[in-house]
């Protein structure tokens, strides 16, 4: 039985309808991780399992036992949120502890149960700290903290790492990383607006839109056979190349396809029947693009901006596209100049093929 299922969930604010109908099972032990854009649901979300908005209408089950009705504290779920939350003129034990002391638990469990989670967040020697004496990663540690003391069933973290400068966000992502390693058995729910995030810490990841699932996956599961355009773009760093084209041919297992930028392609999968004019996207990473040597390519044109990351470099071509470029990601090693004429190339294995709605057309990339 899932820790944690979800069937036909709706949110509605008036006539307004936040959540259409979502359906979820997540496994106990798992890190599952809500991610999309803002205004997308996944923190009415979040509330709705942990009890702070009321579900208009479907079911929630922890461990078998419907929660719809059950009030947040009664859940054995605990909650990280944005802001930390904590007691200004408390130490970091008594913040950890005020919940446990509030309930009546006694003064030795309450210790034991603090030094845990200190021990386990790396906090033993700022205990007798005030809140105004930690940088932002220690406070968040703390809030944490003060939600392993409860020994949650479900964790929730509500975009935890949003008020911290990039790089405390990308310590403070460890060291979640660390608490789920610390804590196998504990099952973890994340929301983020933060696709690295998202694919560094999930063992799987909830795309969601407008209210609604539109996958569900591992990170590499969504990374390499992203199911439709919105999840191909918004996955990935930056985004995926995606040019219109036509099928122009099709046979054994290659799809000729004339696209709107300067080149051409071959899509390797196999269709039933002529294709030929049938209206496609294509989707091409900016990681699996390379210079092309040999004359054969799938874009030709003029770098408009190079953005020089170090060991890698993001070209912007202008490849024909009215209304944006190509972007390429390639090796920072590479000379290359803004107003240089380029051909780029990538296997045909590479590419990811769309219908004129947006759903995927092909199988996973390399398959």
């Amino acid at each position: 039985m899932a820790e944690l299922t979800i069937r036909q969930v709706r949110k509605s604010y008036g006539a307004m309808e936040v959540l259409h109908g979502i359906d979820l099972d997540i496994e106990k032990g798992e890190f599952m991780v809500f991610v999309g854009p803002s205004g997308c649901g996944k923190s009415t979300l979040l509330r709705s399992i942990a009890g702070l908005e009321d579900i208009t209408s479907g079911e929630l089950r922890i461990e078998g036992q419907l929660m719809n009705h059950v009030q947040p504290s009664k859940r054995g779920i605990a909650m990280v949120f944005q802001s930390y939350a904590l007691y200004p003129h408390m130490t970091v034990r008594d913040n950890m502890a005020f919940g446990m002391k509030i309930a009546g638990m006694k003064k030795a469990e309450i210790e034991r149960r603090v030094r845990h989670a200190a021990d386990i967040l790396q906090l033993g020697d700022y205990l007798d700290r005030h809140p105004k004496a930690l940088s932002g990663g220690q406070r968040q540690r703390v809030a944490i903290g003060r939600a392993i003391v409860r020994d949650p069933r479900v964790f929730l973290f509500d975009e935890p790492l949003s008020n911290l400068d990039a790089a405390l966000r990308v310590a403070t992502r460890i060291e979640i990383a660390k608490l789920k390693q610390a804590m196998p058995d504990t099952t973890m729910i994340y929301v983020t607006h933060d696709q690295v995030e998202a694919m560094t810490l999930a063992d799987r990841i909830v795309v969601l839109k407008d209210g609604n699932v539109e996958q569900i996956g591992a990170p590499k599961e969504l990374y390499r056979s992203p199911r439709n355009i919105f999840v191909a773009q918004f996955i990935g760093s930056p985004a995926m190349n995606i040019v219109e084209g036509r099928i122009t041919g099709n046979g054994g297992d290659r799809v000729i396809i004339e696209h709107t930028a300067n080149g051409s392609a071959e899509v390797a999968m196999r269709m039933t029947g002529d294709a030929t004019g049938r209206t496609v996207r294509i989707g091409v990473r900016p990681e699996d693009l390379s210079l092309a040597q040999d004359g054969s390519h799938i874009f030709a044109g003029n770098i408009d901006h190079i953005e020089h990351l170090g060991e890698v470099q993001l070209v912007h071509l202008d490849a024909g596209l009215s209304d944006r470029p190509v972007i390429a990601k390639l090796a920072g090693s590479l000379d290359l100049a803004r107003g240089q004429d380029i051909c780029l190339r990538t296997n045909v294995t590479s590419l990811h093929l769309f219908d004129d709605q947006g759903e995927r057309l092909n199988g996973p990339a390399g398959g």
